[in-house]
C-alpha cells in the first residue's frame, strides 16, 4: 500500500534526506505546490509570482513507518515559529507547511502541532500552516536528490544557511549528567561538567599533529581545525580561531583568583577552556582548550562522519 505525505520546509535540497532513507519510504520528490501557475519552473517560483512553496512529496508504506513518524522527522528539520521563509531563505516560497491528503492526515497534523506548541520548547507561537493538498509539480531534475549529486554544495549550503546549526541547538537531545558520566571518561566528565583542567603536557591532543578538526565531545560540534593549530608551549591544545565562532560562548572567569575568559560549547555548555590575548594571529588571539573536551576527525573520515563541508579546508 502506498499514501503520500507533502511538507514545504523551505529549500527543498534541505527536506529529502531525513526522509529517503527511512524504512517504507518508496520515493522523496522535490517539486512545487499550493500556488497557481501550471508546471511553474524554478525561477518562477522563486520569484514569488506563482504562489507555489518549494515542497517534497514523499511515497511512504504506512505499514513500515506511519504518518505520524513523518510528522515527527518533518517538526525536527524546520523553524515553525518563522512564517517569512526558513532560516536564511526568505519569501513566500521558502514557508514551512503540512499539505494533508486525508482527513486523517489532517488530524494527526493539527494534534502534533497542538503538542509542539503545548511542549514549550519554543517560546514563540507555532505557526506553521496545516493545508489541503493540491497538485504537486516536480522540480527540474538538477534539484531532484541534490544531496547525493551534489554531497559538497548540499552541506555547505545546509551549514551555512542556518538549518543545521538550528536544529542541533533545537532538536538535538541534552544528555542528562548521568548519562555523560557513563559514556565520558572521569577526566572527561570533571574537564567539560565540572570545569576542571588536564594536566599539561600529558594530555590526548598537545602536540598532536594530524590533519583533521576537532568536534565537542559531547555535542560533536565543529570547534577548531588542525590548520589553525600550534604550539604555544603550555602543553594543551592551541588554536589562533574556532572554526565557527557561533559554536562558542565567552564567559568572564574569575575563578582560582584569577581574571579569565572561559570557552564554552554553546550547544552542549561544556567547559572547553579559555582565550587569552597572546597568540600569534592577527587578533592575538590563543585558544587553550583541554584535549579532555574534544574529539579529534581525520580528514579522510570527514565525510563519513557528517562533516563533509570541512573538507574544502584541506584541498
Amino acid at each position: 500500500m502506498t499514501e503520500f505525505a507533502t511538507f514545504a520546509g523551505g529549500c527543498f535540497w534541505c527536506m529529502v534526506s531525513p526522509f529517503d532513507e527511512q524504512p517504507g519510504i518508496k520515493e522523496v520528490i522535490s517539486g512545487y505546490t499550493g500556488g497557481h501557475k501550471e508546471n511553474p519552473t524554478y525561477e518562477e517560483v522563486c520569484s514569488d509570482t506563482t504562489g507555489h512553496y518549494e515542497a517534497v512529496q514523499i511515497a511512504f508504506d504506512p505499514a513500515v513507518f506511519p504518518y505520524k513518524k513523518l510528522l515527527e522527522i518533518f517538526w525536527q528539520q524546520i523553524d515553525p515559529t518563522d512564517e517569512g521563509g526558513q532560516f536564511n531563505d526568505r519569501g513566500l516560497s521558502y514557508r514551512a507547511a503540512i499539505f494533508y491528503h486525508t482527513k486523517e492526515q489532517r488530524a494527526l497534523a493539527e494534534d502534533s502541532k497542538e503538542k509542539l506548541a503545548a511542549s514549550g520548547r519554543f517560546q514563540k507561537p507555532i505557526v506553521t500552516q496545516i493545508l489541503p493538498a493540491g497538485p504537486f509539480y516536480p522540480a527540474e531534475e538538477k534539484h531532484q536528490d541534490y544531496y547525493k549529486k551534489m554531497p559538497f554544495h548540499y552541506n555547505h549550503y545546509r551549514e551555512g544557511s542556518g538549518r543545521a546549526r538550528f536544529i542541533r541547538e533545537n532538536w538535538k537531545k541534552r544528555k542528562s549528567d548521568e548519562e555523560l558520566q557513563k559514556e565520558l571518561t572521569h577526566l572527561q566528565y570533571e574537564v567539560t561538567r565540572k570545569n576542571a583542567t588536564e594536566p599539561p603536557f600529558k594530555n590526548e591532543y598537545w602536540n598532536h599533529t594530524e590533519e583533521g578538526i576537532y568536534v565537542d565531545i559531547i555535542s560533536g560540534e565543529p570547534l577548531f581545525s588542525s590548520l589553525d593549530k600550534y604550539d604555544a608551549g603550555c602543553g594543551w591544545p592551541s588554536f589562533t580561531k574556532p572554526l565557527i565562532r557561533q559554536e562558542l560562548e565567552e564567559r568572564f572567569d574569575t575563578s582560582h583568583g584569577m581574571r579569565r575568559i572561559e570557552v564554552r560549547g554553546k550547544t552542549s555548555d561544556s567547559h572547553l577552556g579559555h582565550v587569552f590575548d597572546d597568540g600569534p594571529g592577527p587578533d592575538r588571539a590563543r585558544y587553550c582548550i583541554n584535549s579532555a573536551a574534544l574529539r579529534f576527525i581525520p580528514k579522510d573520515r570527514l565525510e563519513e562522519e557528517g562533516y563533509g563541508q570541512f573538507l574544502k579546508l584541506f584541498n
